[in-house]
């Protein structure tokens, strides 16, 4: 057995070879670097390091039991905050006084370490002594809501110095108390719309964005709204200007994509396109990972994945008014990198209070294995979506637990965008397990969103998938999977493809779904509460067009959403909620070991699943 000493463990003395091969390429960048120092003899040079999309990823993985930041083995994990902490000391120490370090937006939620933000406020304290100096605010960091996010910042301060945080287009309501402790911080300072720093003499003037997207994926966000990133961002750079600022930086948590064509698209296009003066995007929002810099309009926009994968790093030389991106690479974030150990310590203390106040209640602890896999289980949003293992996988756990814990369903589904990690082969821990299905909050102490039970006609049933194969097809992070239900659609047909849905029992009977008008018999569907409040909103949404009203167990309709969450456990006071990564988790533990007394084993047939949807071209 792998024991935790030798996880996190710093053993440096027993791999001096290794570190002095590691040293020798570090004094090769500081070499080549200081050449390219030379070549602005007459300008001066301003380093980036630049992160996005980190979502609390504080520990590497994947799997996260072979991550060992403290002993150089070639562990085969990537990313890892005391790794990140190192590259940020390595460079600083080869550009001392003119590297500025920032983040794109969304550090929050995806790991068991954000549960205890709230209360804690750890990770900007920890950002800030990791030495980063500037930090955008991303959609994710409202998950808690604007009021609770502002009690982070508090807790945070108290913990000691935080990075600047930065949020540059948000529009307040004065009328409504929701945001009033969201209000106070900014006014407090300690939220900013835009900052000016001095580095080597230079002026940096930095802002950040949050783009539609991202507002359209914080449904926490309100009472706070934001105003449209092309004519803020204009008006933000107009701002630093008149500050006398050699340089423009965007921390705009809005993104690229690519089209069907292949061609770069997205809201920072858009504001490279439209908005004079920025030198540089550092973009964030759609986990792109940019190998070389994206140039529009002479504006170049950088993004570094997600997860603390990678750090990007720009240099810009700066001479006679003008500025340059000279220099552009990705860091990777694996066992190369020399991890800081203070900030290891730190992590490791704060894993032990994730164990007594999260998982030791649960009956579960953090480095504690529960299955095994020999194959990959992910999500792939921008290639086989429809094919994606983990999302079956999801869908199964979800209705096996419902309906063996819980009060039951005839379906569940999971949306493509709320699966976050993959699972990779290996031994899996409880954070790993976590991690797949790590967004959002309930009214309890358990992170996770709660899962909700709402019931519909055949009719709306088949509409919920017109609509979700129609927005999936421009959205893959819509993209939805099903237990016990198959549909098969014309995917030649732009809308109204759904041809036949048919619905499995738990004893294995099919019945196909009279999808008809007149008849009135009601499904029940189970899934978390974030995804069945879209699904509310599905008239509204297609103005329309389209009618959908979730309903209670008697066809009433359910006007609060917060009553189609479901109670596991009725005889207890209050509301016992389910999490889908406690499905997960309960689930794959009933799965057989591969050898007597090993761990569970997820089972070859989530290697290629079969699929919910199943396209039936009607053409000839």
């Amino acid at each position: 057995m792998i024991t935790r000493s030798v996880i996190y463990g710093f053993c440096y003395s027993a791999e001096n070879n290794f570190i002095m091969m590691k040293r020798l390429a570090l004094l090769i960048m500081v070499v080549s670097f200081s050449l390219l120092t030379l070549d602005a003899q007459d300008g001066k040079r301003l380093t980036i390091l630049h992160t996005n999309d980190f979502h609390s990823h504080l520990q590497g993985f994947a799997p996260e039991s072979a991550y060992t930041p403290g002993v150089a083995d070639n562990d085969p994990t990537v990313g890892g905050f005391s790794r990140i902490a190192g590259i940020i000391t390595e460079v600083r120490a080869e550009n001392p006084g003119n590297t500025l370090v920032v983040d794109g937006g969304d550090c929050l939620m995806g790991t068991l370490f954000h549960a205890l933000e709230p209360e804690s406020g750890f990770q900007l304290s920890l950002m800030k002594q990791a030495g980063y100096d500037v930090v955008a605010m991303g959609n994710h960091d409202f998950d808690f809501g604007p009021a609770a996010y502002a009690g982070i910042i508090r807790k945070s301060v108290q913990r000691g110095e935080i990075p600047v945080i930065l949020m540059g287009n948000a529009i307040t309501d004065p009328d409504d108390p929701g945001d009033d402790a969201f209000e106070a911080v900014m006014n407090d300072g300690l939220i900013k719309r835009w900052y000016v720093t001095e580095v080597d003499g230079l002026k940096i003037g930095l802002f950040s964005l949050l783009g539609k997207d991202a507002d359209n994926s914080a449904p926490y966000a309100p009472p706070v709204t934001f105003e449209k990133i092309v004519s803020s961002g204009k008006y933000l750079v107009k701002e630093l200007q008149q500050q006398g600022c050699d340089v423009i930086i965007c921390l705009s948590h809005s993104g690229i994509v690519k089209d069907k064509k292949g061609r770069w698209t997205g809201e920072d296009v858009e504001l490279a396109k439209k908005v004079k003066g920025i030198n540089l995007i550092v973009s964030g929002h759609t986990h792109t990972l940019l190998d070389q810099p994206l140039m529009v309009n002479g504006v170049p926009i950088v993004q570094a994945g997600s997860a603390g994968m990678f750090m990007g790093r720009a240099e810009l030389v700066v001479r006679d008014n003008s500025v340059k991106l000279e220099t552009y690479e990705l860091i990777k974030v694996d066992d190369n990198i020399t991890a800081d150990s203070l900030i290891q310590m730190a992590i490791i203390e704060q894993e032990k209070a994730i164990d007594s106040i999260i998982l030791k209640p649960l009956g579960m602890e953090y480095s504690q294995p529960v299955a095994v896999t020999t194959f990959p289980l992910d999500v792939d949003e921008y290639g086989d979506i429809a094919g994606s293992n983990m999302g079956a996988m999801v869908a199964d756990a979800i209705y096996c637990y419902f309906n063996n814990d819980g009060p039951g369903a005839d379906i569940a589904l999971v949306a493509a965008g709320v699966i976050r990690d993959p699972l990779m082969p290996g031994a899996q821990c409880v954070p790993d397990i976590f991690r797949v299905m790590s967004l959002g909050s309930g009214n309890d102490k358990v992170p996770g969103y709660s899962l909700s039970k709402v019931w519909v006609t055949g009719r709306e049933l088949k509409n919920i998938a017109r609509i979700l194969i129609f927005l999936s097809s421009s959205t893959p992070s819509n993209f939805c999977y099903y237990s016990h239900l198959n549909i098969e659609y014309d995917p030649d047909r732009l809308f109204g493809k759904v041809r036949k849905i048919e619905l499995t029992d738990q004893e294995g009977k099919v019945t196909e779904v009279n999808t008809s008008k007149k008849d009135k018999r009601l499904y029940s569907i189970v899934a978390n509460s974030y995804m069945l409040d879209n699904l509310g909103l599905i008239k509204k949404k297609t103005f329309g067009l389209v009618s959908l009203v979730p309903k209670d167990v008697s066809g009433n309709p359910i006007t609060d959403m917060d009553n189609a969450v479901s109670d596991f456990n009725p005889a207890m006071p209050g509301i016992q909620e389910g999490k889908e990564w406690l499905a997960l988790v309960r689930f794959i533990r009933q799965f057989s070991p591969e050898s007597e007394g090993g761990l569970p084993a997820i089972p070859e047939m989530y290697r290629d699943p079969a699929r919910s949807l199943v396209p039936v071209n009607s053409r000839k």
